[in-house]
């Protein structure tokens, strides 16, 4: 048995069951693999070369235990950038002129590759950012096939480049075509470090560009992985370039530098509106940014509460609460307010908590230091201006003190709370009590945030009612596998309103590799 074989079942962010031993067997062995390769140094690659950073190196260690070292990693700096940009400009022109479907023919060998190679890069995942096993499989084959549905779009769509209709003159001749603007910066986050850069890496490539990648700094395996993966396929030197390091020196040189065409970032709202406000400067540049998220679950006196209780504890608590869907808040008609709350309450205190390398772990450790201190606050909070009906404690029993874990907390607090306000990422989510749906709609709309939202309801009317109103980019109902979460490529498209994105247009659906290029129109007469 080899950590290279392809598991039978598909694993999604909607995969229930845990019971499939060969899946298991197979991990196990990717664990094995990935086990013996930490430790190791990597280099930035650039122009087709893995190269030291000017600035050093930095240590990864894991949040699962701090004893656990990931390795050392290039340390990048604004001159490191200057050299990525440069070599990703010379490398544009061929890369454009290069057919699309040749484009297309490479990033699908990276996607074969990075499905190939599943099992290891689960367990790096794993170790690096403290994902379950279902969590990690789920994530890289969430990014091979994200480079396969875009490359399905654009192959549906022949490269972009459409005729047009006719006056009536024979002679003329018109098409829309859609050409890339030049060069890309992807900066990354942590908590989907290889779907999150996948996706945006690849839909520029396809759209003629290149890029220069900057992944988080807690996160960097998953990101030297990705990089094998798109090298061994075939993307030519240059075309693809990857600097590690600070968000302060390398994040900033990205943002700032006028050799950059385009932006795409993933992150806080803090962070994603002022590279907004600030990076187009002599003329607009694309700045595809999505920044978050504080998702409501509605649960209405009609809803099947079971459902519901199950829904909002594997969308509140799945990785810790990490994600910009995570399900922070909830509101809950009265008449069924408390057996909603004993429900959940009971599903969250049965969550096995610990190192989520082993299979009986569902919740891990959170990312870092910092995670658990806004997570003790909250808690603080909570405290003293409601009631903590489950969890709130930091854990540091045993080995478990190496680590960063804390336990899925659900508190009751007053709507005007602003724990129902600003987002956490942390495994924590807080319910209110509301008389009716449109006291409930209002609630989940007052918020600057806007990318999921959930709803269980057992009234035609009132779901009607909630897909039509509810201000958000990502709409579930009645759904068991996650309340707010579980998004999949040409499934559910996935992108927010208000501050939750900046493009009206979402990942994870047909029109995102469109956002990458720009309209051409080309009249030609014979």
């Amino acid at each position: 048995m080899t950590t290279e074989s392809k598991p039978r079942i598909k694993i999604t962010y909607a995969t229930l069951r845990n019971d499939n031993e060969e899946l298991h067997a197979l991990y196990e062995a990717g664990v094995v693999a990935s086990t013996a390769g930490l430790g190791r140094h990597h280099q930035n690659f650039v122009d087709g070369r893995w190269l030291d950073g000017r600035a050093g190196t930095f240590e990864a260690r894991s949040p699962i235990d701090s004893e656990i070292l990931l390795g050392t990693f290039a340390r990048g700096d604004a001159l490191d950038v200057v050299d990525a940009i440069a070599a990703a400009r010379r490398a544009q022109p061929a890369w454009r002129r290069t057919a699309w479907r040749e484009r297309l023919a490479i990033l699908r060998r990276a996607a074969d590759l990075i499905s190939e190679r599943q099992m290891r890069y689960s367990a790096d995942m794993a170790y690096e950012v403290g994902k379950n096993r279902l969590e990690a499989l789920g994530e890289v084959e969430e990014a091979a096939d994200l480079i396969r549905y875009y490359a399905q779009t654009m192959e549906d769509n022949a490269g972009y480049d459409h005729p047009m209709d006719n006056l009536g003159d024979m002679t003329v001749h018109t098409r829309s075509v859609l050409r890339p603007h030049g060069v890309f910066a992807v900066i990354s986050p942590f908590n989907f470090p290889m779907a999150l850069a996948a996706g945006p890496i690849s839909a520029a490539l396809m759209g003629g560009n290149t890029a220069v990648f900057k992944p988080a700094s807690a996160s960097p395996l998953s990101a030297v992985n990705l990089m094998h993966a798109f090298i061994d396929a075939g993307v030519p030197p240059g075309v693809v370039n990857l600097v590690m390091g600070p968000g302060d020196t390398v994040g900033e040189a990205l943002q700032t530098n006028p050799g950059i065409d385009g932006v795409v970032f993933t992150g806080s709202f803090e962070v994603g509106f002022r590279l907004f406000r600030s990076f187009s400067t002599t003329w607009p540049r694309p700045c595809i940014v999505e920044m978050g998220g504080k998702n409501p679950a509605i649960v209405s006196r009609t809803a099947d509460l079971e459902e519901a209780a199950e829904g909002i504890m594997r969308s509140a608590f799945g990785f810790g609460g990490q994600k910009c869907s995570a399900n922070s808040r909830v509101y809950v008609e009265r008449p069924v307010h408390d057996e909603l709350v004993r429900l959940l309450v009971e599903k969250t205190e049965k969550i096995s908590i610990g190192n989520p390398i082993p299979r009986e772990h569902w919740l891990g450790p959170i990312i870092d230091a910092k995670a658990v201190a806004r997570h003790q606050q909250a808690v603080s909070e909570a405290r003293r201006d409601g009631t903590v009906f489950t969890g709130g404690e930091h854990l540091t029993d045993g080995d478990l003190a190496r680590g960063f874990y804390v336990e899925p907390t659900v508190v009751g607090l007053p709507s005007s709370h602003r724990l129902f306000q600003d987002e956490l990422f942390a495994p924590f989510t807080a319910v209110a009590t509301v008389d009716s749906l449109d006291e409930a709609l209002g609630l989940a709309n007052d918020s600057a945030y806007g990318l999921t939202a959930g709803v269980y309801s057992g009234d035609p009317v009132d779901v009607d009612r909630f897909l039509d109103e509810i201000h958000a980019g990502v709409l579930y109902v009645n759904r068991r596998a996650g309340a707010t979460t579980g998004a999949w490529p040409g499934v559910q498209a996935f992108g927010g309103w208000k501050g939750s994105g900046s493009t009206g247009k979402a990942g994870l659906s047909m029109y995102y590799v469109a956002q990458f290029m720009r309209e051409q129109s080309h009249t030609v007469v014979d």
